[in-house]
């Protein structure tokens, strides 16, 4: 049995308290630290902390933290399929989705492992059934494109790994398909993505777990309202994933279903049929089956007891120390690739949905600080949106650089004797200095007061499986991380306040205070 005890109670945590900010990156960061300070990641990625403000003492003091809150174990006690969302009584098992773990979780007599791999296996037989052409849209035509229809973690996820593999996907003669999205329930995006969309040529998932999620279904009308008027028959150009007790289940007005559970929340469902389904019709069930198994090869180095092996509990913890002991609140995502320029957005539910709690897994307050905010945007744009902030303005926000040493289309240019991809690296190294050590200057104005902790996470090149590895890493130091808080990372009530007030405002029963605002708005 694991035991679930508070961050303020452990012994290691009163330790870090006494070494606050007692390193200086102007002082120590130099080749050798750089050369030292580097764990290896699953499918060929380098986790590098070298510009974090953490020396051995304080690397040490985390290992004791680790140890004494049992994250491995807690970890192990998920993998077995223990109630880990305890605000739901639910278990934990988007990393069943991808093959991790050595035995079966069952659950009132199915097979959990059985039951993702039978879905994966279903996708893949539809998706190469559309791609030969067996399976065609109302007029007879085959399907050239797929439009996801979900939001939250149905959108978000699924959109920033299409994204990042497009191009790879073209480059190496793997893209089947093109994929659109529509998520927000403003109808200027349905609309937007529709017209540009050859609606005879296209299919589209539904993405819905309980099959009532207001958004997304006001969303399936309204592309059925378009299907209608071009005259094409809606049932057969949709499929559904949902649950299978949803009412989209087995219902004839889609072309097939594929199923998920509430055992794996929106936002880590990306291994499941709700990215899945996109995937393996965008690019085909191989591409797919590459990404699992990066992820996979990931969360088998995330069970490593030793946290100097252990890449994303060793920056979970790091995360903490800046959290809790730094006092920052918050971090940035900021990959220098345009293929991730969507994974910063992903990041920010995975993480702040996850671990924005104030109370513990038993509803108790807490007397900590707990998630940081999580933004970011791809370099070199970032360089010239935000860095002025992250440079030189009064908060220090910690930084999570990713970058590759290869792009991903091989296409390049040499201008003034350095390729584009060479600037885009030269650009990044620079900016990992350049907030570690900053610059004195007798101008106040041009002074960068450095200090500004990063660290790196690179590799030769985004491909399926280092893209799964990638997720799979930000996943698993976001679960750490909620180990070590106590609190609940799997479940969401965050959202759910709001979702009802807005039925309020639609019903016509609504209280003074919200039917103002709503008459504001024309409603």
């Amino acid at each position: 049995m694991v035991s679930w005890r508070n961050l303020d109670t452990l012994e290691a945590y009163k330790k870090l308290l006494t070494l606050k900010d007692s390193v200086s990156l102007r002082d120590v960061l130099n080749g050798a630290r750089i050369a030292e300070y580097s764990v290896p990641m699953a499918a060929g990625l380098t986790y590098n902390y070298a510009a974090k403000k953490v020396d051995k003492r304080v690397l040490q003091i985390l290992q004791e933290l680790a140890d004494e809150q049992g994250l491995i174990e807690k970890y192990k006690a998920l993998l077995n399929g223990e109630i880990i969302n305890t605000g739901e009584n639910r278990k934990v098992l988007h990393h069943l989705a991808r093959g991790q773990q050595a035995g079966d979780v069952v659950y009132n007599g199915k097979n959990m492992r059985g039951f993702y791999e039978e879905q994966r296996l279903k996708i893949a037989d539809f998706a190469a059934k559309v791609h030969s052409g067996e399976i065609k849209g109302s007029t007879g035509k085959k399907f050239t494109a797929v439009t996801q229809i979900g939001i939250g973690g149905s959108d978000l996820g699924p959109r920033a790994i299409y994204l990042a593999l497009e191009k790879w996907a073209e480059k190496n003669n793997k893209k089947k398909m093109d994929a659109h999205f529509i998520s927000n329930v403003d109808p200027d995006d349905a609309a937007g993505v529709v017209s540009s969309l050859n609606l005879e040529e296209t299919l589209f998932i539904l993405v819905s777990k309980s099959g009532v999620t207001q958004e997304t279904l006001a969303n399936e009308l309204f592309v059925k309202s378009f299907l209608k008027k071009a005259g094409l028959n809606p049932s057969k150009h949709m499929i559904a994933v949902t649950s299978e007790t949803s009412p989209l289940a087995g219902n004839p007005e889609y072309l097939a279903s594929f199923y998920m559970d509430d055992f794996i929340g929106g936002r880590f469902s990306s291994s499941s049929a709700v990215g899945g389904a996109v995937i393996s019709l965008a690019f085909g069930p191989e591409v797919f089956e590459c990404f699992l198994s990066g992820a996979a090869e990931a969360d088998k180095t995330a069970l490593e007891q030793n946290i100097l092996k252990n890449p994303a509990l060793l920056d979970a913890l790091i995360g903490v120390y800046e959290r809790n002991v730094l006092n920052l609140p918050a971090t940035a995502v900021l990959p220098y690739s345009q293929a991730l320029n969507r994974f910063p957005a992903h990041l920010q539910q995975a993480d702040m949905e996850s671990n924005g709690k104030q109370v513990n897994r038993n509803g108790e307050p807490l007397s900590y600080a707990t998630g940081p905010v999580v933004f970011g945007e791809p370099g070199t744009n970032g360089q010239h949106s935000f860095y002025q902030l992250l440079h030189q303005g009064t908060d220090i926000v910690p930084l999570q650089f990713i970058g590759f040493t290869e792009n991903q289309t091989g296409e390049d240019v040499t201008v003034d004797g350095s390729t584009s991809q060479m600037k885009l690296c030269a650009n990044l190294a620079a900016q990992i200095v350049a907030f570690a050590k900053g610059k004195d200057d007798e101008n106040p104005n041009k002074r960068f007061p450095g200090e500004r902790p990063s660290s790196l996470i690179y590799g030769k090149k985004l491909t399926p499986n280092s893209l799964g590895a990638l997720l799979s890493h930000f996943e698993n130091k976001i679960m750490f991380q909620g180990f070590t808080w106590n609190v609940n990372s799997f479940d969401q009530e965050g959202v759910q306040l709001g979702k009802k007030l807005t039925k309020e405002v639609l019903s016509g029963k609504m209280d003074e205070t919200l039917s103002s605002y709503a008459k504001l708005l024309g409603i």
